[in-house]
This record gives C-alpha cells, sequence and structure tokens, in this order.
C-alpha cells in the first residue's frame, strides 16, 4: 500500500518504526539557501536521515537537489537553518566518475586509501577488496579508457566506500547510462548498501530509480526547494510490479503538479 507523508510526519509501518529507532546521521533544521542576492535555492528543508537508510531525493530540474547535497558534505554551507552532520564527514560520488586516466581501477581506489593515510601493503588488499565487492575483481588492472561507462561509475563507487565515511551521498551518478546498464548497477548498489549497512542519500530525477532505490523517497519542489512530500517504499513495492507501478505512477503525478505549480 502506497503511504504519502506530509514532510514532518512520523512514518507508522514496521520498516518506519525499525529506521526510526536508528541513530540520526543527518538533520535539517529550517535550512536555506541563497547565492547573493538572488532568491533563494532552497527554502525551510526539514528532513531526518537514520543510521543505514537509502533515502532518494527527489525533483525537477534546478530545484537545489545537488546544492542540498554539496552543503550536507560540507561543500559549501547554509544560508539559514541549522545541520546536523557525521563529524568525519561524508563519501561523495558524482555523476561523472572523474577517474584519474593514469591510473588504474585498482590505482584508483588505492589512491583514496592512500588519502586516508592506509599503509601500501593493507591499501592494495584493500583496493582489491572493494572492486570485488562491486564485481570488478577481473578488471583491477585496467585503466578507465578500457572500461565502459558502467565499469568506470563502479570503480567511483569503489573509491567513495574506500574513504570509510559512515554517510555515502550520490548525485545522478547512473544519469549517463543506458537504461540496461542502469538496471544492472541497480542491482549492484543495493547489494553494496546491504553488505556495508552504508547510510545512502541518493539524488535522482527518475521517479522509477527513485522507488527502485529508496526506502523512502522525498520530494522537493521547485524554486525554491522544499520537502514537500516524502513515501516510504515497502518490500511490496519491490517485489509486486504493480504495486510498484502504483507508487511510481503516484509520485510522478506529484511530481507533474509541483513542475506546473511554479512554472
Amino acid at each position: 500500500m502506497t503511504q504519502l507523508l506530509t514532510a514532518d510526519a512520523v512514518t507508522t509501518t514496521n520498516a518506519g518504526a525499525e529506521s526510526a529507532r536508528r541513530a540520526p546521521v543527518v538533520v535539517l533544521e529550517h535550512l536555506g539557501k541563497s547565492f547573493g542576492s538572488g532568491a533563494p535555492v532552497l527554502d525551510d528543508i526539514n528532513a531526518t536521515i537514520r543510521q543505514g537508510e537509502f533515502v532518494a531525493l527527489l525533483g525537477a530540474s534546478g530545484c537545489g537537489k545537488s546544492t542540498l547535497l554539496n552543503i550536507i558534505s560540507g561543500l559549501d554551507g547554509p544560508s539559514t537553518g541549522a545541520l546536523e552532520v557525521p563529524e568525519d564527514g561524508a563519501a561523495f560520488m558524482f555523476q561523472d566518475s572523474s577517474l584519474f586516466p593514469w591510473l588504474t581501477a585498482r590505482g584508483n581506489v588505492e589512491l583514496a586509501l592512500k588519502l586516508r593515510g592506509v599503509g601500501r601493503a593493507a591499501r592494495k588488499a584493500r583496493a582489491v577488496e572493494l572492486l570485488d565487492l562491486v564485481n570488478l575483481g577481473h578488471s583491477i588492472d585496467k585503466r578507465p579508457h578500457e572500461l565502459s561507462g558502467g565499469m568506470r561509475q563502479r570503480v567511483a563507487l569503489a573509491r567513495a566506500l574506500a574513504q570509510d565515511k559512515p554517510l555515502l551521498l550520490m548525485d545522478e551518478p547512473f544519469a549517463a547510462l543506458d537504461a540496461i546498464t542502469r538496471d544492472l548497477l541497480h542491482n549492484e548498489l543495493e547489494r553494496v548498501w546491504k553488505e556495508t549497512g552504508r547510510t545512502i542519500i541518493f539524488v535522482t530525477h527518475n521517479v522509477r530509480e527513485a522507488v527502485r532505490l529508496g526506502q523512502r523517497v522525498l520530494l522537493l519542489s521547485s524554486k525554491p526547494g522544499r520537502v514537500v512530500a516524502q513515501w516510504e517504499v515497502s518490500e511490496e513495492h519491490r517485489t509486486d510490479a504493480a504495486a510498484a507501478g502504483k507508487l511510481t505512477g503516484d509520485i510522478t503525478t506529484r511530481l507533474r503538479e509541483e513542475i506546473r505549480r511554479h512554472a
């Protein structure tokens, strides 16, 4: 059953109750962001993301999704309001893999470990473990130009995990991939999330992707971005095509309403 919640509602399903017992990882309180004297990009954002949650952040292009991730990551600061984030920061995975072309897949992951101060022998072994985790153990010595787009994104995911942060921020990492590759990476990401227990905030403008991956879907309005609704994604939505289709349709309808409202 689809459950639409107001932005500040308390979840009531079994999954929601279990999540509510976990420690908060990110807390946003009346957060806003403006650039210069322009109109606010974000306004009165209120949200709590708890340990181990996978939250999909959805909205039309230009609604401030990436700006919000930048603030959570510490790359930017809010103009108003307050936020609580992990003391040791977050790992960030962007739409472009941004791999160093002169390094192999293993070398790119090892670099992230080296920056953490991991010793040479340990980082070589750990890089192999992480590339095995994303099913790239057979390509550890290949350079980015020898890898497909999906494989490069897997290396980028392994590199993000190498930072060993409790929070992983993902800014439309699969947007440039074809549908089949994207579906395969959805499966890989879900498996990695379950195996590592990371808290993930995943930005997308693709409703189907949000429903496929998220435990919760948060919808941002446009001009300025506010959390105007959220949905829980139940196990039924993951296993029943009709239920998933219904939820996807409901979210799409609400998203279109927000786009028309601010057109």
